[in-house]
């Protein structure tokens, strides 16, 4: 079951990069997030897609935004892809249980063991406030990324 805009986001509790625990309720009250899936470490699209927000990166974490990336690689590969792709905001590990984050929200690709291209943005008080899934092989727009923090202000 997907979860939709007006519905409050999972909670969930993951390791990062750097094999730090976060957990989405640990920004309740205090910062919006952006919740960001993706399929693997390592690949076209995701690079392209993690790069651009990296670059853009003043826009999507400060004092008011946190900016979360998932996929289903480990903890160790994203400790690698971090470092070689200088990304220095969360990428977090839905590795084990598999997906199981990905699951809860609506966005794993149980043909293929990955997550789908989805993105959420959730405001403080834990509700999700814009929503875009896209397919595997279509990258998301991060100018759409904006105009919901935009709306969400």
């Amino acid at each position: 079951m997907s979860i939709e805009v007006g519905q409050n986001a999972p909670d969930f509790e993951l390791s990062d990069q750097h094999g730090q625990t976060v957990r989405l309720s640990d920004f309740k009250g205090r910062a919006d997030v952006f919740v960001v899936f993706y399929p693997l470490a390592f690949s076209g699209i995701c690079g392209g897609e993690l790069r651009e927000l990296r670059d853009s990166i003043a826009d999507f974490s400060n004092s008011d935004v946190r900016l979360l990336s998932i996929s289903v690689d480990s903890m160790f590969a994203h400790r690698v892809w971090a470092d070689q792709e200088d990304l220095q905001y969360p990428l977090l590990s839905d590795f084990w249980p598999h997906g199981a984050v990905a699951q809860a929200y609506g966005v794993f690709d149980d043909a293929k063991g990955v997550a789908l291209r989805g993105t959420f943005l959730v405001d403080k008080e834990g509700v999700v406030r814009f929503k875009v899934v896209n397919p595997i092989s279509e990258a998301r727009d991060i100018e759409d990324y904006r105009k919901a923090l935009a709306e969400l202000s």
